[in-house]
């Protein structure tokens, strides 16, 4: 049997997203009650509207992470959901974002499809929730062995938590989808979750994804023979952790 469809308000400064995500939200049994990139002009339509889903961009023009804006939402339409969607994925914005009361955070280098699913994930609570608390910051340093993952898990970890596709996972590793897909399944079963949604997240709460310089990888040391190349890739600021995906290997 079919579910009813839900309703959402969309919020953000830049008009092109606005178009990019309402059918993502439409395929995921969405309906847009309104939108809009002005922060007042929101809260009057969840004023009105009461949307099941308040979908946000807390970064504003100026560079600030405005995380008042959940608030607000919530201040106006308590049993609305608030899913931020954010080109930011600072560990201190998304522990700030949760705890304003968002249900959800996603970063926009997600894939449309991993939109969609956290969408319906957020109504079916198998995605993350706000805890009522920011998490503390960690370091991979201050943890033990990461649940006993190899060196090729734990980089295939990062770069599924950066967006990384498998097909583009398999490029970057010189591998084969399968293989990357064989990796991913161990990955999942070895961290006792369902799919990359929980294990971006877990690697972001584990401090895996570390602001400092990455060792060179096996994986990086082939693609240097490859391509001639020398040197090593950070998973600092040019990598940002996704926090959503579907349930999908």
């Amino acid at each position: 049997m079919v579910g009813a469809r839900r309703t959402a308000v969309l919020l953000d400064h830049h008009p092109l997203w606005l178009d990019a995500i309402q059918p993502v939200l439409d395929r995921a049994g969405v309906d847009v009650a309104g939108r809009t990139d002005s922060p007042a002009t929101a809260l009057a339509l969840l004023k009105e509207h009461n949307p099941d889903l308040f979908v946000v961009e807390p970064g504003t023009p100026t560079g600030e992470f405005d995380t008042g804006r959940v608030r607000d939402a919530l201040r106006v339409s308590p049993g609305t959901k608030v899913l931020v969607l954010s080109d930011r994925a600072d560990v201190r914005d998304v522990d700030d974002a949760l705890s304003a009361g968002a249900s959800t955070f996603v970063v926009k280098t997600a894939h449309p499809d991993d939109l969609g699913a956290a969408v319906r994930q957020t109504f079916e609570h198998s995605v993350y929730l706000a805890g009522g608390r920011a998490m503390p910051e960690q370091r991979p340093r201050d943890l033990e062995p990461a649940a006993d993952l190899t060196r090729r898990e734990l980089e295939i970890l990062r770069l599924v938590a950066e967006g990384h596709s498998n097909a583009g996972l398999a490029k970057m590793l010189w591998v084969t989808e399968q293989t990357v897909k064989f990796h991913l399944s161990n990955i999942y079963r070895k961290l006792n979750v369902a799919n990359r949604t929980e294990a971006s997240r877990w690697a972001q709460l584990h401090g895996i994804l570390s602001d400092g310089p990455q060792t060179k990888t096996e994986a990086e040391t082939e693609a240097a023979v490859w391509n001639g190349e020398n040197g090593r890739r950070t998973a600092a600021n040019g990598g940002r952790p996704v926090l959503v995906g579907a349930a999908r290997a």
